[in-house]
């Protein structure tokens, strides 16, 4: 994938979304609150999760996918890769992935960054996590607001959660400085919460950064 080729985001519920270009299919963080996930895995060529949590990784859903779908390959942190292993993952199509790597995916070029995961609370342990640029186009950064190392064009940005808080996200947008926003991690958000965040994060808001508002199943040409 290089920059010249034409992206097509799909955003799915919560933290799921999908890239096509070309003949190649990358579905990122196919968790348990996202219902379009088994379709999306049925025709996906590469999944990748940026951490263990049940919201990011459905562990049978993705096992069976692999089952079912020969060629899907699943990159992922050590300790989400060792929980699909555990589920049953065929282990020769399992990779583990370190931050600050570069990794090509079916010919897709993918950048992985190690931001730490957002903290909910002292006694509540918080997992490894990663963040991947893909296709030098889309930044998902997992559950985490930490910046990293390179410039973005198209960066993902969670809008709730028990981790997140909206002065944190108005900073992370700054900091990276994107060419456009996406909102995701976004289901526990009511109605009234998806507006207000989008106008924090919007262009009439502190970031003066555009942002598309994706509904589930919407699709965006990068």
């Amino acid at each position: 994938m290089t920059r010249s080729q034409t992206v097509l985001l799909t955003k799915h519920s919560h933290a799921c979304v999908r890239i096509d270009a070309d003949e190649v299919s990358v579905v990122v963080d196919p968790g348990a609150f996202t219902p379009e996930a088994k379709a999306s895995l049925e025709t996906a060529d590469v999944v990748l999760v940026t951490h263990d949590h049940f919201d990011h990784v459905d562990l049978p859903l993705v096992t069976t996918a692999m089952a079912d779908r020969p060629r899907l390959q699943v990159f992922a942190p050590a300790s989400a890769a060792k929980a699909l292993l555990d589920a049953g993952a065929d282990a020769a199509r399992v990779q583990v992935v370190t931050g600050d790597g570069r990794l090509d995916v079916e010919g897709v070029e993918v950048r992985a960054f190690t931001g730490a995961h957002g903290a909910i609370h002292e006694g509540i342990e918080v997992p490894e996590n990663l963040g991947y640029l893909i296709g030098a186009r889309v930044y998902h950064p997992g559950d985490s607001y930490a910046v990293p190392g390179f410039s973005v064009d198209t960066l993902l940005v969670p809008t709730s959660g028990p981790w997140t808080k909206v002065g944190d996200a108005i900073d992370f947008v700054t900091a990276v400085a994107p060419r456009r926003t996406v909102p995701i991690h976004d289901v526990m958000l009511s109605e009234i919460g998806r507006r207000s965040m989008t106008k924090f994060l919007g262009p009439d808001g502190l970031t003066r950064t555009p942002l598309h508002d994706l509904a589930p199943g919407e699709e965006l040409e990068l």
